[in-house]
């Protein structure tokens, strides 16, 4: 028996009623968005809870519907419904809000990243609750509404607190619908962060005799050094090397005339199983103490470290990837492939939690973040098809 055809057209619909709604992390309300998924949700009998901040503030928006058969996985969908800024929004084509469909292509900020999954695990969701019967388990929606802010306050919200009198919900997987039918995203890249403070010894720049010591020169040292520590390479089995970025310098309070005695270095590191938290630490402390040597008379140089993630890769055989996989197989035509995402993404804390998720399949879109944002209409069917196929198997039970 033939499955139904996606519902592309009500996909479309719910997607411009959301990016008609803006939704900026920092800058929009996040109450218009949320109410209009409660509304779609609640107008087909789906029940659905506000998930809040200390605050009251809302976080986020769950739902869950569970099937007549026993057993079966617990499997959550999870999308984000704020999004990035609009940058220069006189350089759209049209306005960010205004989700114009024009050469086959559906435009407005969120499109991509990622109210189009919203819309599409929605009707996912919905259609799965009219035909409980069929299926075993749990498939729960979760809607982030705090993600673009490097918080993740909805998701936070929803896995680090107790449902109820139980214990904190630990389903047997997530999917995250972030964009790009192309790909597999099984893992990502982890992170750590810190801050620099380099001193030298102030002086007046115009001396002939006490010259101090530039702290500007110095960090300027520092920073080549760091640049050029020799990182591992790319683990096979992984697929990304790691990598150390400075991002940004700050230096200089006393105008033109004094030698600065503070500077202050920013670096992000990206982390692979083979170049973990502890391994990275280390290869910056041991580089700060080599610079440090050279310069006796000054201050050590102080680190102040930012926690992040560990890298995390799901491994090919998990039941998500392999009904993914074989769903796309039918659908396609082709053996998607697994590949690893090089920023982090909300994986990486799931991992830590003992929880397995996929960081990427979903609608082919392009210019995320930026201007003129978009979805290619073509994607939807397709890609809510392998979904539907990659479920049933997931849920058979």
């Amino acid at each position: 028996m033939a499955s139904p055809p996606a519902p592309t057209d009500s996909i479309v619909a719910l997607l411009q009623s959301l990016v008609r709604t803006p939704s900026r992390a920092g800058t929009d309300a996040p109450a218009p968005v949320l109410r209009c998924m409660e509304d779609w949700l609640g107008s087909r009998g789906l029940a659905c809870r506000r998930l809040q901040g200390a605050g009251g503030e809302p976080l986020g928006l769950y739902a869950e519907i569970a099937g007549a058969r026993p057993g079966g996985p617990w499997t959550v969908l999870d999308a984000t419904l704020d999004t990035a800024g609009f940058g220069d929004a006189a350089s759209w084509t049209w306005p960010p809000t205004d989700p114009r469909i024009e050469g086959g292509w559906l435009h407005g900020r969120g499109t991509a990243d990622s109210k189009g999954g919203a819309a599409l695990f929605a009707h996912l969701l919905a259609e799965f609750g009219a035909a409980r019967e069929g299926f075993a388990g749990r498939l729960g929606l979760l809607l982030d509404l705090d993600e673009h802010s490097g918080r993740f306050g909805g998701a936070r919200a929803f896995f680090d607190h107790p449902l109820g009198d139980g214990p904190a919900p630990r389903p047997d997987g997530v999917i995250v619908g972030y964009p790009g039918m192309d790909r597999i995203v099984t893992g990502g890249r982890g992170f750590l962060r810190a801050r620099l403070v380099v001193r030298g010894i102030a002086a007046h720049a115009g001396a002939t005799r006490r010259r101090g010591l530039n702290a500007i020169t110095r960090a300027m040292a520092l920073a080549r050094a760091l640049e050029s520590a020799p990182l591992p390479p790319a683990d096979p089995a992984f697929g990304l090397a790691p990598r150390l970025t400075l991002t940004g310098i700050q230096a200089g309070d006393g105008g033109y005339t004094q030698v600065p005695d503070r500077c202050e270095l920013r670096i992000d590191l990206r982390l692979t199983p083979g170049f973990t938290d502890a391994r990275a630490r280390a290869l910056v402390r041991a580089t700060i103490e080599r610079q440090d040597a050279d310069h006796a008379g000054a201050a050590a140089t102080a680190i102040e470290w930012f926690a992040g993630w560990p890298a995390y890769r799901v491994a090919d055989a998990d039941p998500m990837v392999s009904a993914l996989r074989e769903a796309g197989r039918a659908e396609l035509g082709i053996d998607l492939p697994t590949s690893v995402a090089g920023p982090s993404n909300i994986g990486n804390y799931l991992h830590g939690l003992g929880v397995p998720a996929l960081c990427g399949f979903g609608l082919r879109g392009e210019n995320i973040h930026a201007t003129d944002e978009r979805i290619a209409l073509d994607s939807i069917g397709p890609v809510y098809r392998i979904y539907r196929a990659a479920l049933k198997r997931l849920q058979r039970g």
